[in-house]
């Protein structure tokens, strides 16, 4: 088999940004749907996605699709599937998945009906009754919506947000997919200021430091596939040499900052930068979000404040989007881009934005509100609107 056919797994609302990232590694989407972007490439491709996508969760090579309505057609079409293909005699294969508006509702009985079906395959091609299972690990999922089957094994392991620089911990921390994506939405560049006023263990300006940079999300960690045989070390060293060789050398963006009051907080959020190898980009500093102030004549500022979901009271968090919107709307030549649940926002910051995006934080809904400030004059008869096409 020359080429596979993968899906890349998204949070909700960021699947256009992934088919952004595939395009730019080099691969065109056949499908986007609702949390997934189905496309084709040769088995490098399992390597160099699972490496370079900022914003995907993880990344499943697809073993088939069918309708199934009862156990019978869920276990025939899953056997007939070529599993020996991928799958050694000695193969570690869990299943596990989910169904949803289907007639097969149980996922455990689902589960077993596809591992059966699974054994039954290898049965017939390896020759033996018994498989113990102590090799290298295919992780079998499913996904049964609509009576829709697809059947995939997870390339990735741990989910992509994984970068392997967050070691600490920090009260409601922001995925790194999702700090990647609020950053790819704002279309900063490296070209101004940007400050996270309420920077947490620092992953929205850890983020930005890596884009500017190009350092790619993944180059650091492993994935399950790499102990897959028919993906030997060549490839994924080939993948990872292409991403060393991408990086900024001389990257100086103007100033990335990231601010918060808690002073054990911002100790943790250098730590991270340090093992993200970003420390000399970043300017973390103790300070209240009631002290800010910056002379500067454009900027970004991108950020995910307190809501009120995990942490904090109402009172508490009506004030401070107002001081945000006391802060912030005097600076008329900067951008903002906010990540809050908190539906009262706009009325609170004192301005409706530019653009309002739904996106997905843990499990809660929340609003990304976009505004948008002019860009730097380009020359003397020239100030575009940052929104503008």
């Amino acid at each position: 088999m020359t080429e596979f056919e993968l899906i890349a797994i998204t949070t909700f609302g960021l699947e256009a940004l992934v088919k952004e990232e595939l395009k730019e590694i080099g691969y065109k989407p056949t499908k986007v749907e609702n949390g997934r972007i189905t496309f084709r490439g040769p088995k490098e491709a399992i390597a160099r996605v699972n490496i370079y996508l900022r914003c995907a969760e993880r990344v499943l090579l697809k073993m088939g699709e069918f309708i199934a309505t009862d156990f019978d057609e869920l276990y025939d079409q899953t056997r007939e599937l070529p599993w020996s293909d991928f799958l050694t005699e000695d193969a570690e294969f869990p299943v596990t998945g989910k169904s949803a508006r289907s007639q097969l509702h149980s996922v455990s009985a689902c589960q077993s009906i596809i591992k059966k079906a699974v054994v039954d395959n290898l049965k017939k091609e390896y020759q033996r009754e018994w498989f113990e299972e102590n090799g290298s690990l295919f992780s079998i999922r499913f996904s049964l919506i609509n009576d829709r089957v697809i059947l995939s094994i997870d390339t990735s392991g741990e989910g992509l947000h994984k970068r392997g620089y967050r070691e600490l911990v920090t009260d409601s921390p922001l995925q790194e997919t999702l700090a990647a994506a609020m950053i790819k939405l704002s279309r900063w560049d490296g070209d101004r200021i940007l400050i996270d006023p309420f920077t947490g263990s620092g992953t929205i300006p850890i983020e930005a430091a890596m884009l500017g940079k190009r350092i790619a999300p993944g180059l650091k960690r492993r994935f399950i596939a790499e102990k897959w045989p028919f993906l030997n070390d060549t490839i994924w060293n080939r993948a990872r040499e292409e991403a060393r060789s991408m990086i900024k050398k001389d990257y100086e963006p103007r100033l990335i900052i990231g601010n918060d009051i808690d002073n054990e907080v911002i100790g943790i959020a250098r730590h991270h930068a340090r093992k993200a190898e970003v420390e000399e980009l970043i300017h973390f500093q103790k300070k209240d979000f009631v002290d800010f102030q910056n002379s500067r004549k454009y900027g970004y500022i991108i950020t995910n404040p307190p809501y009120g979901e995990r942490s904090g009271k109402r009172e508490t968090v009506d004030r401070l989007y107002r001081d945000m919107g006391k802060k912030l709307l005097p600076l008329d030549t900067w951008s903002f881009y906010i990540l809050t649940s908190y539906p009262e926002f706009e009325t609170l910051f004192g301005k409706k934005a530019s653009k309002r995006r739904k996106l997905y934080n843990g499990g809660i809904e929340c609003q990304y509100y976009q505004y948008y400030g002019p860009w730097p004059p380009r020359d003397k008869n020239s100030l575009k609107i940052e929104g503008e096409k």
